[in-house]
């Protein structure tokens, strides 16, 4: 939007009194109970999901790395939804969509890409762990100590919290038009840089700065673990040994391909290609359905985290028989 189709500068655009008016699902009003039936049903399940296989793995007295990184991975899930969604359900109850304050808005931004970034973040560290697994097996005890695992836990949650904050910062120092309201159904980075009053691509520098320091670099980090692991694979004579040690990889690379790819589509462009429709609909399937694949795809492909389950419904099954 530019400053020809708006008035000057809105005063009330440095005010924390400003509200946003998230118009969500609007256009869409026939489908409003069906889609709020859904997105709750989709909620409930994430939630539950996630919440098992945490549960599971702190119950578990050893926990070996990647379980460690599957229990901090749903943990970001869980905050991941409970940011986006409720306010998401709340906007399919409004008829003329739903207000958010202008220190909710930026909360919730702050929130959702540092949730995000830590996630890709966490990605890299889950790669190194196959990494070392398959490449360097006699040493993974000694270099994935659990001090090591922390530490990146840690290192991952700051580094996505520190980005978010500089690029939530810069997005709501812009100039904002009169017009303040949001076509989606919460404050995504582009869906409120549309709202800024400039003619040039100057704010679009922090959230490119954003995209290489949480995807690109990321993504070429998790790709130089898989070349590494791909070269290490190749020396293998035997095809089941090939297959069983790449089987181990397969769940993360499935999640991997899910979060980049819709993040990649929403925030690698330019402003002036900007679709809310578009976004909408990406965004629907990354803050609803990879949440919802995450927990499906661990506890089918992962068999670490199978036992895991095994072992906790066994005790469940133990402690209803003592009742």
């Amino acid at each position: 939007m530019s400053c020809e189709s708006c008035t000057e500068r809105d005063n009330k655009s440095t005010d924390v009194t400003m509200e946003f008016l998230l118009l969500g699902f609007s256009e869409l009003l026939c489908l409003r109970v069906l889609l709020f039936l859904i997105f709750l049903i989709v909620h409930l399940v994430t939630l539950a999901g996630n919440a098992m296989i945490f549960m599971a793995v702190v119950m578990e007295p050893s926990r070996p790395p990647m379980l460690f990184f599957l229990c901090q991975l749903s943990v970001i899930e869980l905050c991941y939804t409970l940011v986006i969604v409720p306010k998401a359900l709340l906007s399919l109850l409004v008829v003329d969509g739903s207000t958010i304050s202008f220190i909710g808005c930026a909360a919730q931004m702050h929130l959702f890409v540092a949730l995000g970034g830590a996630e890709c973040f966490l990605l890299v560290a889950m790669s190194y762990d196959r990494y070392v697994a398959i490449c360097q097996p006699l040493h993974y005890v000694a270099v994935m100590s659990e001090g090591l695992c922390l530490r990146l836990a840690v290192a991952c949650c700051l580094g996505g919290f520190a980005v978010a904050l500089a690029l939530t910062v810069a997005v709501f120092r812009l100039p904002f038009c009169q017009s303040h309201r949001i076509n989606h159904f919460f404050c995504d980075v582009p869906a409120v840089l549309h709202l800024a009053c400039t003619r040039s691509y100057a704010p679009e520098l922090p959230l490119l700065a954003a995209c290489v320091l949480l995807l690109l670099l990321p993504f070429l980090l998790i790709l130089t673990s898989y070349v590494c692991i791909a070269a290490a694979l190749l020396r293998v004579t035997s095809t089941a040994g090939r297959g069983k040690a790449f089987s181990t990889c397969i769940s993360h690379l499935a999640i991997t391909v899910l979060h980049y790819g819709c993040a990649t589509f929403v925030y690698v462009r330019p402003k002036s290609s900007y679709s809310p429709a578009q976004d909408k609909m990406v965004s629907l399937v990354y803050t609803n359905i990879t949440p919802l694949l995450y927990p499906l795809i661990y506890s089918l492909r992962n068999t670490e985290i199978r036992a895991v389950l095994r072992k906790m419904l066994r005790r469940k099954k133990k402690i209803a028989q003592l009742k």
